[in-house]
């Protein structure tokens, strides 16, 4: 029922051996961590053999000539063995455990470089707590099937050692044993597609219970205020159950493999069990020699069912490598292009300081082919020009922004930065020169000093605090109760709306970057604090291009530009008194929603000073 867990987009089938090339990349800087393991897995397995000769040799010897002395002289060589066997054991595991920290650990930091350079579209599509599941869950899983493979290796090392051993002993009994051993191997490759298939599901079932759990846990506030424990905790429930189905059924077919494999195996050493005793019957071996051949048979069989069965383990291993390479892999929207322009800073040469001209030349965006949101949009904006975009909902204004930060790909027109194409320019040099707030601030679990200098770690306190008081005088620092040292919480919860606003224009005046652009928030805001993050609002736009989606009347009175948008059109531009006494569409966005706005403020602030 479950088997068909669907995949994520981004999801694509590696053959085993490309996934095992790969891995192999991981492990090839600890060439020599893998030859100092294969020595000792060696030795372990030159005592594994040597064991059986001398009990061997022993029951010969005394067969012939019973000898107390020889007797202790084997048990104590037997002692000797067994010890350095448990070094060597214990040599391995560490090297082992050690090995696979640096592999995993390297694994899994390229796997979160490569999901935080991901664009804007991927994250907006794909769910964070699956994502996240496989940088997690998935690693973990790989470590863990890692060691499996250091164990078959091993046993491989065994087998090979062991049959060399066997042929010795009887070159006619080792070849009827050898022709049985496909048998068994045939039986663990049997289970190596369902084993893959079982195993994929386990981890996208687990990927949707670690999805459900960081959505619950985001939204937790909602749900309390809704009331909705119980229906986010039934829903769990749901896809926990789902989960747990999934793994019992993986569970199921992976438990079968290594009973069936040893019921192969004991049917095996039955069949050599009785052939060898013909033998011995007919003169041809000894009776130590049969003795060491069935004692060998065990040491045979348990690598060739281990090998047999890990097989069908290691596709856990191989689909949990599967989705990290996936995630790895999945192609950006965002295209850069390569060239001698392809970078703001020259080589060994300081970045280019943007003059902050931005320019749309008819350009088509969509999101999707049933979404068109700007057809043939052109626009200009100057240097140090400050832009507010207005509209309705779906007028296209948050999507000229994400254009601007390349957050997402647009796909016919160009836009130009200072009359360069911005697709030439490298995104990390070109974005440090962006000073973004979003609608709702983000704030780290930090204190507000260091949410300030997050652009610009390298600033002193001093100049931090320097900046934050020239946002009305800093009054702000002083309702906080640690002043700039206050932590600001999880998401900046500590804070309200309009401290979180301040704290984030203040980001913003700190980086002091070319271009500025602002989703401004529609919370509603004491007159106080409005004031204030209008004053922070001045500073930022008297420095910057600056580019707004106002919901404020101060901010929209404040710009150069007011553009209406209507369904990624420009319907009217010009100042805010121009477009009222034109009486279009921004004088009817007025009346219904700024005009009201400014009585509220004007009704708040006389309450105050009446107070």
């Amino acid at each position: 029922m479950f088997m068909g867990l669907a995949a994520e987009k981004y999801d694509r089938q590696y053959s085993d051996r490309q996934l095992l090339r790969r891995m192999a990349a991981y492990f090839a800087p600890y060439r020599r961590r893998l030859l100092s393991l294969a020595l000792v897995i060696l030795s372990i397995t030159a005592i594994g053999l040597v064991s059986p000769l001398l009990i061997a040799r022993g029951i010969d010897l005394v067969g012939v000539q019973p000898n107390s002395e020889a007797i202790v002289a084997l048990c104590l060589g037997l002692l000797v063995l067994a010890v350095v066997n448990w070094f060597c054991n214990r040599a391995r595991r560490r090297m082992t455990v050690r090995l696979i920290a640096d592999v995993i650990g390297q694994m899994r930091d390229d796997a979160f470089r490569a999901t935080i350079h991901h664009d804007m579209a991927f994250f907006d599509e794909f769910q964070s707590g699956k994502v996240i599941a496989r940088i997690t869950n998935d690693t973990q899983e790989l470590s863990q099937v890692t060691v499996l493979i250091s164990d078959l290796i091993s046993q491989f090392t065994i087998l090979f050692v062991l049959v060399i051993v066997l042929f010795t002993i009887s070159w006619q009994l080792t070849l009827a044993l050898l022709v049985m051993a496909p048998v068994v191997v045939f039986f663990g490759w049997a289970f190596r597609r369902v084993a893959r298939i079982v195993t994929r599901s386990g981890f996208r079932v687990i990927a949707e219970v670690n999805g459900a759990i960081q959505e619950a846990v985001a939204g937790i506030r909602v749900a309390k205020s809704f009331r909705q424990e119980q229906a986010i905790y039934d829903r769990f429930r749901q896809i926990n159950r789902r989960s747990y189905e999934v793994n019992l059924r993986r569970g199921f077919v992976l438990s079968n493999v290594f009973p069936t494999l040893n019921a192969m195996g004991g049917i095996g050493t039955a069949i050599m069990t009785y052939v060898g005793g013909l033998a011995v019957v007919g003169g041809a071996v000894s009776v130590g020699a049969w003795y060491l051949f069935i004692i060998s048979l065990e040491q045979f069989w348990f690598p060739m069912t281990n090998i047999a069965s890990f097989w069908s383990q290691i596709q856990g291993g191989l689909s949990a490598c599967e989705r990290i390479f996936a995630l790895m892999d999945a192609e950006s929207s965002v295209k850069q292009v390569a060239g001698a322009a392809a970078s703001l800073a020259g080589r060994g040469s300081p970045p280019t300081i943007l003059r902050g001209e931005v320019e749309f030349r008819r350009v088509d965006f969509r999101y999707n082919a049933q979404q068109q949101v700007l057809r043939d949009f052109s626009l200009r904006i100057a240097p140090g020009e400050s832009v507010a975009l207005v509209g309705h909902t779906g007028a296209g204004k948050s999507s000229i922004i994400k254009l601007i930060t390349r957050f997402y790909e647009f796909q016919g027109g160009e836009i130009l930065i200072d009359g360069r194409d911005i697709r030439s320019f490298n995104l990390t040099d070109y974005r440090r020169q962006l000073g973004l707030v979003s609608q709702t601030p983000f704030l780290f679990n930090d204190t507000v000093l260091n949410n300030i200098r997050y652009a610009r770690p390298d600033m002193s306190d001093a100049a931090v605090e320097a900046v934050a008081r020239r946002i009305g005088d800093g009054e702000w620092i002083e309702a906080l109760p640690a002043g700039l040292h206050t932590l600001v919480g999880e998401r900046g919860q500590h804070l309200s709306m309009g401290q979180r606003q301040l704290v984030a224009l203040a980001r913003v005046l700190a980086q002091h970057p070319p271009i500025f652009i602002l989703d401004e928030a529609t919370a509603s805001v004491d007159p106080f604090t409005e004031r204030q993050i209008q004053a922070a609002l001045d500073l930022i736009l008297a420095d910057s291009t600056s580019i707004l989606i106002a919901h404020r009347l101060s901010t929209v009175r404040a710009v150069d530009r007011i553009v209406v948008l209507d369904h990624g059109r420009i319907i009217e531009e010009g100042d805010h008194d121009a477009l009222m006494a034109r009486g279009g569409h921004y004088a009817t966005l007025y009346d219904t929603y700024f005009r009201h706005q400014s009585a509220d403020f004007n009704a708040e602030l006389y309450r105050r000073m009446k107070a």
